[in-house]
């Protein structure tokens, strides 16, 4: 598991791999990542968007940007916290993540981004 806090905000990942999947033709390698998002300042806050950069190392980097996450703009009080379990398809059985969320402090009316850390996506069989 890997956490950073930015702001008062800890971000938490935990990540799994799978399996492998046959999508046209190719194999691709699936991992889930389960993300806990921990308010431990003093103001509410929610999270508006979100910013991925995902490496496959036989692959091109991709870039994602979306509204909210898994559907849903979690508002969060202070000690408050959001978990969610998503995923991602690699053309290769080794890569990574990161990003940042875009949140907004109701206090203060500001909006700011809150970095995940870089985490691993690694089929067990790929390290020795």
């Amino acid at each position: 598991m890997v956490s950073q806090i930015t702001r008062g905000i800890k971000i938490s990942v935990l990540t799994s791999f799978e399996g492998t999947y046959f999508k046209n033709y190719k194999i691709h390698f699936a991992f889930s990542y389960e993300i806990t998002i921990e308010n431990h300042s003093k103001d509410s806050v929610q999270l508006t968007s979100r910013h991925w950069e995902i490496f496959d190392s036989l692959n091109d980097d991709e870039i994602v940007d979306g509204e909210g996450v898994i559907g849903k703009k979690p508002v969060l009080k202070p000690g408050e916290q959001h978990t969610y379990s998503s995923g991602c398809l690699l053309a290769s059985p080794y890569g990574a993540m990161k990003g940042y969320f875009n949140m907004i402090n109701f206090t203060t009316t500001k909006t700011f981004k809150v970095f995940v850390p870089t985490f691993r996506l690694s089929a067990p069989f790929a390290l020795n």
